[in-house]
């Protein structure tokens, strides 16, 4: 098949590349274990030999469970060489979260970390699929990392710029998951997005904390380019975070915002841990911009936000320096779009909005979805005259900074009023007293929807209900003061660390009475 000049390297290809320039240089680093560029490159040839002897080939999609470790990765990079696309299942997903994307992605192949022992072998009995490899020894399928020992196999690329590369589903915060396709090219598109708009440093250390599964994954083969290092670790606890930055001399790191709130909840540890940090990114949620001045002020000017979503991986961030505690009303924003990212903000009439008006945020670039997966009604009414409805309500500034202020579909409507929901919550942030707020529209018969907030008191306060209004009546007007308010213990999460709004909704909520996707 003949490739014009403008289609680019593969993901495949741009990975294996990578691989082939630094040699001894330590690619991956697991604990006590770690690999070499070379033999990561070597190893991903292996499996392949391994996977073909197994009957994966082009057009496949692939099914992966796996913690954060290196031979996960090198298997998804053999799957995509050999043609075969890709979709992760969240590790901190349920059986049902599992089963759902392993279904709907016709998958035909699993891939699955002996670390999840049982579940793993209950995935491997419910989701039926004729072929099971598993990284390491196991009671069921076949052993891939022993199959691909027994291999000598060159690493090749036979997939194609415009294939199906790999199949992401979303968070589900809303609704049941969707499935995002991209293929070679948009994958490609994307790491260079992050070589062109993110100040990594010079030699990265990257200290993977979040599944590379998802996000955090983004940010493993710019960080290969430039000849760093991947430091994964299996899970997220702040006292083995802290230990690892400090002894590995780790620079840069993602979290999202509910593992930024949990380090700096933690006491026992003091900025002199975290020196060698360089850039540390968050996103995949909204940051109360109290906690985000908190961290300026413990951590330092290290903090680069990432404002993007499962179909558009990456649109606006604000970096570095627009974190400055000079500059509060800047930590509100998600920042600049990035360079090779078009936005727009329409209104509902779909025209664009001058500056400082609120409307849906609209975006192209090439690393953008090509669509939802076996969902055309969707896609189409999602992209639309080549722009991609984020359903996020924003608004730029002068300088083009967007402005996230709600998702579309969480506003809450109150006598006859728009309620946006993340703004109650950042007021709410900001009291003294409040640890983490969310906010959510519950059935009124007066109202319609009266807006409603749970909260979780820091350690040692107190704080009445009538404090809090008052606290919000001053900051944002009556409109906005929550009618009723629900001390918890802790906000529910998703697997992916966002607060689970769909949970809260479900105790007011018959499913039928409130359609939110």
């Amino acid at each position: 098949m003949r490739m014009d000049w403008h289609d680019g390297p593969t993901h495949a290809s741009f990975v294996l590349h990578a691989l082939a320039r630094f040699g001894e240089r330590t690619a991956f680093m697991a604990g006590k274990r770690a690999i070499s560029y070379s033999a990561a490159r070597d190893l991903i040839g292996r499996m392949q030999a391994a996977m073909v002897r197994a009957g994966i080939g082009r057009g496949d999609v692939i099914a992966g469970l796996s913690s954060n470790n290196f031979e996960a990765w090198c298997a998804g990079v053999a799957c995509n060489g050999l043609g075969a696309a890709t979709t992760s299942l969240h590790p901190h997903g349920s059986h049902q979260e599992h089963l759902d994307p392993n279904a709907d992605s016709g998958a035909t192949a699993l891939i699955l970390d002996t670390a999840f022992g049982d579940r793993a072998g209950q995935l491997c009995v419910d989701a039926s699929v004729p072929t099971t490899l598993v990284l390491g020894p196991a009671s069921f399928g076949k052993d891939l990392i022993a199959e691909a020992m027994d291999a000598s196999f060159s690493p090749k690329d036979l997939s194609r710029p415009n294939e199906l590369a790999i199949i992401n589903y979303t968070g589900g915060t809303t609704g049941r998951p969707k499935g995002v396709r991209r293929s070679h090219r948009e994958l490609t598109a994307g790491s260079i997005a992050v070589l062109a708009n993110f100040p990594l440093p010079k030699l990265p250390v990257y200290l993977a904390a979040a599944p590379i599964s998802h996000a955090a994954g983004m940010f493993i083969t710019p960080v290969l380019a430039r000849g760093g290092t991947v430091d994964l670790m299996s899970g997220f606890e702040p006292d083995a975070l802290i230990r690892r930055l400090h002894d590995s001399k780790a620079n840069m790191s993602l979290l999202v915002p509910s593992m930024i709130y949990a380090l700096l909840d933690h006491t026992t540890w003091s900025r002199a841990d975290l020196t060698s940090l360089e850039l540390l990114l968050y996103g995949a949620s909204p940051i109360a911009p109290s906690r985000l001045e908190e961290g300026l002020d413990r951590i330092g000017q290290v903090f680069c936000q990432l404002y993007g979503q499962t179909e558009c991986f990456g649109i606006a961030s604000l970096r570095p320096e627009d974190h400055s505690l000079a500059r509060p009303e800047l930590l509100a924003s998600a920042g600049h779009p990035l360079l090779d990212c078009e936005v727009c903000v329409l209104d509902d009439s779909g025209m664009m909005t001058e500056a400082g008006i609120k409307g849906e945020i609209c975006v192209r670039a090439p690393y953008a979805m090509q669509g939802y997966w076996n969902q055309p009604d969707l896609t189409a009414s999602t992209i639309k005259d080549g722009w991609m409805c984020t359903g996020d309500i924003g608004w730029q500034d002068e300088e083009e900074r967007l402005f996230i202020v709600d998702r579309k579909k969480e506003i809450v409507i109150s006598g006859g009023f728009n309620v946006f929901p993340s703004e109650v919550e950042n007021v709410l942030n900001a009291h003294p007293a409040i640890a983490g707020a969310a906010v959510i529209g519950v059935p009124d018969n007066r109202w319609g929807e009266a807006v409603k907030a749970y909260i979780v008191i820091r350690p040692g306060y107190s704080v009445s209900q009538d404090d809090l209004a008052s606290w919000v009546r001053s900051r944002k007007g009556p409109t906005h003061v929550p009618k009723s308010f629900e001390v918890v213990g802790q906000l529910p999460l998703t697997s992916v660390g966002k607060i689970d709004k769909k949970a809260l909704r479900s105790a007011w909520w018959d499913p039928s009475e409130r359609q939110v996707s």
